[in-house]
């Protein structure tokens, strides 16, 4: 064969390879014609029955930072999974049981969805198939791969999807919010940012309602790739809207806030939240959403608790009942594994560099709003707790006036919020290694295995998980030597 013939046949391999990949479509989240507020995956039909039981709520806020806080959020799973307690009345059990929601953004939500999906199955193949590999790299290669071309140049179908496509291979295996629907774990909420609006894109079906789509159709790996969408670096994740198509009603406690004038207090920030999720059903106008990482909207994974939080309060002052009624106590796990790596910049006349600039101030209001979200939900349980020592005094007891005690109102619920980050590390010498990796889909198999072990002495060296272990009359049992 000549090499002209050769060159030839390339060439019409080359555009048949093209051609084919040409008329790949981009996933589309399938439509609903009617919501039903009593099935799909929702917190309400979760977790309403074991409310009733349990005196816990447990929660797990994994931040985002790529393979770091993937890591250091597997950690946290398997302190939890190996740390037995014994509690008042010799009952055992581990710490993971006890978790009812696990909130995802990024990094953090492939550890969540992850193990929504595979539960203890996760501890012996997560290494391997994920932490440890080079997932960065794999998103490159296939960019620069012509196998992949076609597909790039597809309308809606960009980087993003790509990334998707071998999440799918290397860990969800094309599971869907169906399969976790099906399961008996903790819920688990990833979350995504709206791009034109800046506004948190919560992938749970009460959100999906909104825009009337079936969330059990979407696939894990979409949702994660959604959640994981650096702006620039990787293409927006786009859903279809369908909103206003299918009879949906405003359950009737967000009406007391949204067509409310006068809504209950406290929960201002929760109102922006929910009149920003009610903006999603204008397909009209925006017949489709897209969706990028979830670190620009919340990066800790915070604020859907403390929207319910703020919820609850104003219920309870509203005198209205809510799901969390039962719960005597609430404990938050806020797993944040921001870094914040020392500069040199400062020892040099000459500024930083374009990138470092673009970097640096991108990254900077977030940090800020990560610190603040941590912050009040300490502020929360501190303003609830004081309002229940004042209702227990002897002073209050002779109050007879009625404006006094629904000012007094709160939750009954004892909050714990135990702080997962890296500045509680009483090592400094292993703070400042964990500081000094980057956000990366890429980290070296020692750091992965430092991020994971931090995480477990941060926990048990927490004075508020100690308090948490005290009030609950628990202990630790040693885990024995390997």
């Amino acid at each position: 064969m000549t090499n002209k013939n050769t060159r030839g046949l390339l060439v019409l391999a080359t555009v048949a390879l093209l051609g084919g990949c040409a008329t790949a479509t981009r996933p589309v989240n399938p439509p609903i014609t009617e919501i039903s507020p009593n099935t799909g995956y929702r917190f309400e039909v979760r977790q309403a029955q074991q409310l009733n039981a349990k005196e816990n709520l447990v929660i797990l806020a994994f931040s985002g930072g790529g393979t770091r806080a993937a890591a250091f959020s597997f950690g946290v799973l398997e302190f939890l999974r190996r740390t037995e307690v014994i509690g008042p009345k010799g009952n055992k059990g581990n710490l993971l049981d006890a978790v009812d929601v696990i909130t995802g953004v990024s990094g953090g939500s492939f550890t969540a969805l992850a193990y929504g999906l595979y539960g203890d199955k996760l501890f012996a193949e997560y290494e391997q198939r994920f932490l440890k590999r080079d997932v960065q790299g794999e998103i490159v290669s296939r960019s620069f791969s012509p196998s992949y071309w076609g597909k790039l140049n597809t309308t809606g179908w960009g980087r993003s999807e790509l990334a998707a496509e071998l999440y799918d291979e290397i860990l969800f295996n094309g599971a869907t919010f169906g399969d976790l629907n099906r399961g008996k774990g903790p819920l688990i909420l990833a979350s995504a940012t709206d791009i034109s609006t800046g506004s948190r894109f919560v992938f749970s079906q009460g959100v999906f309602d909104i825009i009337c789509s079936d969330l059990n159709g979407v696939r894990l790996s979409r949702a994660a790739s959604a959640s994981s969408a650096v702006p620039v670096v990787l293409s927006p994740v786009t859903m279809n809207n369908y909103g206003g198509t299918c009879k949906r009603t405003l359950p009737a406690w967000e009406k007391l806030f949204i067509d409310n004038p006068d809504p209950p207090r406290p929960a201002a920030r929760a109102i922006r939240s929910l009149h920003a999720q009610e903006a999603f059903g204008d397909s009209v106008n925006r017949p489709y959403i897209h969706l990028v990482d979830g670190g620009v909207s919340d990066n800790v994974g915070m604020r859907a608790v403390l929207d319910a939080l703020e919820i609850l309060e104003a219920l309870h002052e509203a005198g209205v009942p809510s799901p969390l009624d039962g719960a005597r106590r609430i404990v938050v796990f806020v797993v944040n594994s921001l870094s914040s790596p020392p500069t040199n910049w400062d020892k040099s006349e000459v500024a930083p560099g374009t990138v470092d600039i673009l970097l640096k101030s991108a990254g900077t209001p977030i940090d800020a709003f990560s610190f603040e979200a941590v912050e009040l939900l300490k502020d929360t349980a501190a303003h609830w707790n004081t309002l229940r020592h004042i209702r227990k005094s002897a002073a209050f007891a002779a109050n007879k006036d009625p404006a006094v005690t629904n000012a007094l109102r709160a939750p009954d619920a004892e909050i714990y919020a135990i702080d997962v980050s890296f500045a509680a590390l009483k090592d400094k010498a292993e703070l400042d290694y964990l500081n000094l990796q980057p956000t990366t889909f890429v980290l070296p198999p020692e750091a992965v295995d430092r991020l994971r072990a931090a995480a477990g002495k941060i926990i048990l060296d927490s004075p508020e998980f100690q308090r948490l272990l005290k009030d609950v009359g628990a202990r630790v049992v040693p885990t024995p030597a390997p």
